[in-house]
This record gives structure tokens, C-alpha cells and sequence, in this order.
């Protein structure tokens, strides 16, 4: 088993031009999965809002719902290094409220680090949860959460001066104290600028080549979520398929008497059902 990777280990892969992966992970069994596949990094993201629970979009997630699944996915992956990600108005209200609840996430869930959203305005909660002596990592381009300031999911830093405002963003957050920029939506050109002029590690979700290291959902990367794809995923697997196909033939077999076959049945011990037969005749 890998040893689990530490800030330094990030920074020394940025240093070497060696690429990381993360995935958006939400319960044991995929973590646990995760982890057999070499994955490095997991963030227990808010993105559970749409794929758990069904929710139009990231806004309904509350905290204890992601310390719930944080622990499920540490217990599930110990030796990756796992981010839970800041609901919303989980840090936004203040700077008390952003260290009290991304200390939440280490004391009860063992996370690796914490993720928020938004750019150089979100400094200070940046800098009071690094202070306090956690990782935390700045999200920035697309940012879910806020998503209606942005006139919806749309794609951020396409023109010179918008690009240069994620750049601004970007650097703000990391003299603040984030150890990782997330960015995300954003062309190609945009993730290789802001990845030159960071000290600090950046991965991309849509955000091209350049960045750091990558991130998508594990559930778009298997096929799993069939409401809604991104452009920017490729899909490794099509488990959604299989799981239709799966589901249907069981149903099919148990209408047919197929299932359970013989094979699928327990058995008395020998003489026990001759035992029976006497025990029900008297």
C-alpha cells in the first residue's frame, strides 16, 4: 500500500512536473476502491448535493451531512490524502464560523485539509484557517455555490482581462495561505497562467492540461451519474449501464423462477429434514 501523500509531497511533485489525480469520493466503498486504484487525493465534495441526494445543485448540502460522509470515506481510504469540502454558509458568515467548522472536519472526520470556494475576498478565512494550523485549499473560476452571481454554470477567465482576475484570485489566495488552488470552468490558457505564477500546487476541473494535477467526480468518471455530464469529463466506465442491465435481469429471473437457483439456497444438516417430517405429523 502507498504511503499516504503529505503538502511537501505535492509541492515536490509541482517541482518535478509530475501530474496528481483527485476524485470526488462520498462513501466507503468507492473510497476504499479508491485507494486499491492508486488514487492520491479524494475530496468529499459538496457535489454529493446533486449525486447522493438529489439536489438541484450544491446549495442544500449542510455540514453534517459532509462530516457524515468524511468519515465514511476516511474509514474508507486511510492512506489517501482526503479534503472535505466547506458547505455553503459554512464559512461565509464570518471568520469564526469558516475555523470552527473546518475544524469540524479534522476532529471528527480526520480530514487531510479543507476546501472553499470563492476569490481574493475569501483571504481572511483563508489565512484565520491556515493560522489556526490546518490546509486549506482556495477554489476559484466556476465556484458551484455562487453559481447565480455568474449568471449559472458558465465558463470563467475566456477573455484577457477575466483571465487576469482568476490570476489575481489565484495569487491573493495563496498569499493568504492556501497549500492548493482549485480551478475550475476555465479555458486551457487560464489554468496554464495561473499554474506559472504559483509557488503552490493548482489541479483543474475543466480547467486543461497544464494544471498540477486533475480532478472530476468518481461518479462521471465511471458513468454512474446520468443526469448531466460535463464537457470535460471522459468516462472511463459505463457502471450506470451495467448497474440497468444488472437490475433488470434480476428482476426478469426472479418473475421466471431462476433465481435463487439451487446453488443460492441453504441446506438442514443431513436427517434434520426427515426430523422435521416426523416433528410436523404429530
Amino acid at each position: 500500500m502507498a504511503k499516504k501523500k503529505t503538502v511537501l509531497d505535492f509541492l515536490k511533485m509541482k517541482e518535478a512536473g509530475e501530474k496528481f489525480s483527485k476524485l470526488a469520493v462520498y462513501d466507503f466503498t468507492s473510497a476504499l476502491l479508491a485507494e486499491q486504484a492508486g488514487l492520491e487525493m479524494i475530496l468529499v465534495g459538496d457535489s454529493m448535493g446533486n449525486v447522493v441526494y438529489g439536489y438541484d445543485g450544491t446549495v442544500p448540502v449542510t455540514m453534517e451531512q459532509m462530516i457524515y460522509h468524511a468519515q465514511a470515506v476516511r474509514k474508507g481510504a486511510p492512506n489517501i490524502f482526503v479534503v472535505g469540502d466547506l458547505p455553503f454558509l459554512s464559512y461565509q458568515t464570518s471568520v469564526e464560523d469558516a475555523v470552527r467548522n473546518a475544524g469540524r472536519f479534522y476532529k471528527e472526520a480526520g480530514m487531510d485539509a479543507v476546501k472553499l470556494e470563492g476569490g481574493r475576498h475569501m483571504a481572511p478565512q483563508i489565512r484565520a484557517i491556515a493560522d489556526a494550523g490546518m490546509l486549506v485549499m482556495a477554489h476559484i473560476g466556476l465556484t458551484p455555490q455562487s453559481a447565480a452571481q455568474l449568471g449559472g454554470f458558465r465558463v470563467q477567465g475566456n477573455t484577457a482581462e477575466a483571465a487576469m482576475r482568476v490570476l489575481a484570485d489565484a495569487l491573493a489566495l495563496e498569499e493568504a495561505g492556501a497549500f492548493m488552488v482549485l480551478l475550475e470552468g476555465v479555458p486551457a490558457e487560464c489554468g496554464k497562467l495561473v499554474t506559472e505564477h504559483l509557488k503552490v500546487p493548482t489541479i483543474g476541473v475543466g480547467a486543461g492540461p497544464y494544471c498540477d494535477g486533475q480532478a472530476v467526480l468518481l461518479s462521471d468518471l465511471i458513468g454512474m451519474y446520468p443526469v448531466f455530464t460535463p464537457k470535460f469529463v471522459k468516462r472511463y466506465a459505463a457502471v450506470g449501464d451495467d448497474m440497468v442491465k444488472a437490475v433488470s435481469a434480476y428482476v426478469n429471473e426472479i418473475k421466471t423462477g431462476v433465481f435463487p437457483g439451487p446453488e443460492h439456497c441453504y441446506k438442514m444438516k443431513e436427517g434434520e429434514m426427515a426430523r422435521l417430517d416426523q416433528m410436523l405429523k404429530k
